[in-house]
């Protein structure tokens, strides 16, 4: 799945789970510490993820590491431990 495909879907998820705006998020930002998600809110935002570009995520393949900064999760998403069908199919 194409990166920056990830990051618009990423930064408008983020602003529906946290609600408030999130936008010009860079690889360095941290998803915890940085924008204070928690289990409740990273599990809202991998199914607001899941339903707007059909990204699907066997959770034995959740590692915390993936989740670290918005470069670590993006690059869990873009690859094959991840699995992204068209929204809609």
């Amino acid at each position: 799945m194409d990166r920056d495909t990830v990051l618009t879907a990423l930064e408008t998820a983020l602003t529906d789970v946290l609600e408030r705006p999130v936008t010009g998020l860079t690889g360095g930002v941290r998803l915890f510490e940085d924008l204070h998600l928690d289990s409740t809110t990273m599990l809202e935002m991998l199914m607001a993820l899941e339903e707007s570009i059909g990204l699907v995520i066997d959770p034995e393949d959740l590692d915390v590491d993936d989740f670290e900064t918005v470069e670590t999760f993006i690059d869990f998403a873009s690859s094959g431990d991840s699995a992204a069908a068209p929204a809609g199919s």
